[in-house]
């Protein structure tokens, strides 16, 4: 697949530079939409073997497959949006229709003529007719949600004009969506980049002097730091970042901080080895990434080896686990195997890696939950794919006997996991943050 043609691409859209204004960001969004049309979606309906997809969506209700697919200028679905793409294998060609009013977009046309054929189902039908589909799939699914866009009143409604023969060619499009959401372009990949840098970015100026005071600023000050500046970027955020603290004075996460039990709003000390979860949304992808940095006390120009030997210990995790990425492989045989290597090492892991990209939970190979060890029935059963980018997510618990206390130490970094491979999208930590001296760096 080609690469972009815009010159965005050479611009570095790091924290102190200008982020894109929105008719630039348009252009780019439009050009990856064609891109992904033209040669990606032919690719993944031969691979699927459907040959007609029809997806169906409402104003203010859309399918979540859907809204990836809407040009620059629809924020929304109008009225009844139909999106109808024909695959015919043997001539090489893929149309793009829109059984709707309007062309939705430069790359999917108007097919609907409603002085000609007032009843747009009616019309609908006349398209499947002219083209004679062996399969028609459907937006419905059991296992991913992202998959499962169609609504019941659309559904009944269509089956209801579809003639007895074609229904009998009706078949769940869960591979195509889900291979349609996962699957990332070189173009993609090349903006991805830049996002994990600006994510980075924010979370070491948020983990710095210039927003922590020791003794005064709290959790809750950097949580809504990092919200505020994600907005004053123009940029969006996908969830509310969350910052937490762990420390020897006191028993906080030997409950294994549940994810639904985090203290909130503690003042930030020396000696705290705090935590965060933050991401953004940039050109319709998404970012997740964990990071720790430590507090120094007065005196203190480094961490603490014990510290810092923990931090190694969660490197340790994060390379058995992608290690074990092999395509074809479910995410819960990969999940399984890493942890087993994982404990034999004497580590304490646990893996919950859900896969990234126009969705920030999105769909694909799900490799375990924090509170589903075992494996993830239906989503876990789901095999890895190349051209896939995963929040690579996890922690190993290490005791600290100087705090006489388990520590957990958090990861999670973007992995691009593709032919060549599994990489990091822009590294990972390798060294904690420190504040005041903000000298942490990411590994290749």
């Amino acid at each position: 697949m080609r690469l972009l043609s815009f010159s965005f691409l050479l611009i570095g859209l790091y924290t102190n530079a200008q982020i894109l204004p929105e008719r630039e960001r348009a252009a780019v969004v439009d050009e990856i939409l064609a891109d992904r049309f033209n040669n990606l979606l032919p690719e993944l309906m031969d691979k699927s073997d459907i040959d007609m997809w029809v997806v169906i969506s409402r104003e203010y209700n859309e399918d979540p497959v859907l809204r990836t697919m809407l040009p620059s200028t629809w924020l929304n679905a109008r009225r009844r949006t139909i999106l109808v793409f024909y695959r015919n294998k043997s001539k090489n060609t893929i149309e793009k229709l829109a059984i709707a009013r309007y062309n939705v977009g430069k790359n999917i046309v108007s097919a609907w003529d409603k002085e000609k054929q007032p009843d747009q189902w009616k019309r609908l039908i006349e398209i499947i007719e002219e083209r004679n589909p062996k399969t028609i799939g459907l937006n419905t699914s059991t296992h991913f949600n992202i998959a499962d866009g169609l609504v019941k009143t659309d559904h009944d409604e269509f089956m209801t004009y579809l003639p007895s023969k074609f229904q009998k060619r009706i078949t769940s499009a869960e591979k195509l969506a889900v291979a349609w959401i996962e699957t990332r372009t070189a173009s993609e990949m090349v903006i991805y980049d830049q996002l994990v840098t600006i994510t980075h970015d924010i979370i070491a100026e948020a983990f710095s002097s210039k927003v922590i005071t020791p003794g005064i600023t709290t959790t809750t000050d950097v949580e809504w730091w990092m919200r505020q500046k994600v907005t004053d970027m123009g940029l969006e955020t996908w969830f509310h970042p969350s910052v937490d603290v762990q420390r020897s004075e006191n028993k906080i996460g030997n409950h294994l901080y549940a994810f639904s039990n985090r203290p909130e709003d503690m003042v930030i000390l020396p000696g705290d080895l705090l935590h965060c979860d933050f991401g953004i949304t940039y050109l319709r992808l998404n970012t997740d990434c964990q990071e720790l940095a430590y507090v120094l006390k007065p005196r203190e120009k480094d961490a603490p080896a014990y510290l810092k030997k923990a931090l190694k210990d969660m490197n340790r995790v994060q390379d058995i686990f992608t290690g074990n990425f092999q395509a074809g492989k479910t995410g819960n045989e990969v999940l399984l195997k890493s942890l087993k290597e994982g404990k034999s090492e004497g580590l304490r892991p646990a893996i919950y890696t859900h896969p990234l990209g126009l969705y920030g939970h999105s769909a694909g190979t799900t490799l375990g939950m924090w509170d589903s060890q075992g494996g993830v029935p239906g989503d876990g059963d789901y095999p890895l794919q190349y051209n896939t980018v995963y929040a690579i997510e996890g922690n190993t618990m290490v005791n600290i006997k100087e705090w006489k206390r388990d520590v957990r130490m958090m990861f999670e970094e973007a992995g691009f996991y593709g032919k060549d491979g599994f990489r990091y999208v822009n590294g990972r930590q390798t060294e904690l943050l420190l504040i005041p001296r903000n000298q942490g760096h990411l590994e290749d």
